[in-house]
């Protein structure tokens, strides 16, 4: 299985598959997995397939990454799409994030596929992770709650070094617009949205929460772009400024929204509030058989198809480097593939013996 996995990647990179663009990759995976004999069921282009013999009854666990890529670097020194190895190492677009993880979940998937477990064991293959689409993990999430599908647990396949990640924060993007009046400068009229901006500016750069997290600790606000006026002699009606916010598990997305928009005078819009931040309980069985297989949690530094699950306790882990995500001449050592191939496969029979 190992041969088969690495030249698999080897086809999958040779396909463009950027965000939205996974089709053919999609194709290509489907084709695969039914040669190994698995049954697979599509939503859009997520692939999704039950280990045998599937027991409604039985907890399930999940075995996710993603097939899309963000777009190669302009400083790439070689065509992304023309894998190769050298020196052990195999080189090419989404070789490192995350072909390596699906890669080798799928083998470890086909591995159990018609093995008696005491759990479920759900492959989900998904698209649109590197722009949180709703077309990718969302979809298939309402797909699983459609066919009445309870996700227990999830192992989501990230460049990580196999080792395991127990939680990563979630991210607010917010569009701040303070609002005062237009008046001219030299006779000192209006009310400037400037000033209004730098106040709410300043109440959010000191902002405390209450509640902090165990695991992720406080949540980071940034003030990261601010934008007003037209002319010298005009005093500005509107200011707009970007807030970056990084939560953590201690509020919901919805709720530390809230909080900070109570704070200030000025309208903050989020463009989004459903990258949630993530943590798995340290004795949960999934991290407590990582750490009995040598495994050392930590918390990761970005985000994944993990954030879209709330309420699932779910491991990041996977080959691969997370330094080499989204660079130039990207690669992933082809014997970091096989070891993964081992590591799920002793995970998955560690949190079978421990059941």
């Amino acid at each position: 299985m190992k041969i088969q996995a690495v030249d698999l990647l080897k086809s999958l990179i040779a396909i463009p598959s950027l965000s939205r663009q996974e089709q053919e990759a999609a194709d290509l995976l489907q084709g695969w997995l039914a040669d190994q004999g698995v049954g697979v069921h599509r939503t859009l282009n997520n692939l999704w397939s039950f280990a045998l013999p599937y027991d409604p009854k039985k907890p399930t666990l999940m075995l996710n990454s993603h097939i899309d890529t963000v777009k190669p670097s302009p400083s790439y020194t070689f065509d992304p799409y023309k894998p190769f190895v050298t020196e052990g190492k195999l080189y090419g677009l989404g070789s490192n994030d995350a072909g390596a993880s699906v890669v080798a979940l799928a083998a470890t998937f086909c591995n159990f596929y018609n093995k008696e477990l005491p759990f479920n064991l759900l492959l989900a293959l998904s698209t649109e992770e590197e722009i949180s689409g709703e077309h990718g993990m969302r979809a298939l999430l309402a797909k699983f709650k459609e066919r009445g599908i309870t996700i227990d647990a999830a192992i989501v396949g990230e460049p990580t070094l196999m080792q395991p990640a127990i939680a990563e924060r979630g991210l607010l993007v917010l569009d701040g617009e303070a609002t005062g009046k237009a008046g001219h400068a030299a006779r000192n009229e209006g009310i400037n949205a400037i000033y209004i901006a730098i106040d709410d500016i300043n109440k959010l750069r000191n902002f405390k929460f209450e509640k902090e997290s165990e695991i992720l600790g406080p949540i980071n606000i940034n003030v990261t772009k601010i934008e007003a006026g037209s002319i010298h002699n005009v005093v500005p009606d509107k200011c707009t400024f970007i807030v970056d916010v990084r939560t953590t598990d201690a509020y919901t997305n919805t709720e530390t929204l809230a909080l900070l928009q109570d704070a200030v005078q000025s309208k903050l819009i989020p463009r989004s509030t459903h990258i949630a931040a993530s943590a798995i309980d340290q004795k949960h069985p999934l991290v407590q058989a990582a750490i009995d297989l040598g495994g050392e949690p930590f918390v990761s530094p970005t985000t994944s198809d993990m954030a879209l699950m709330p309420g699932v306790p779910t491991l990041k882990m996977g080959p691969g480097d997370s330094a080499r995500s989204h660079t130039a001449d990207e690669f992933v050592y082809v014997a970091e593939i096989d070891d993964a191939i081992q590591k799920y496969i002793a995970l998955i029979n560690k949190l079978a013996h421990n059941a």
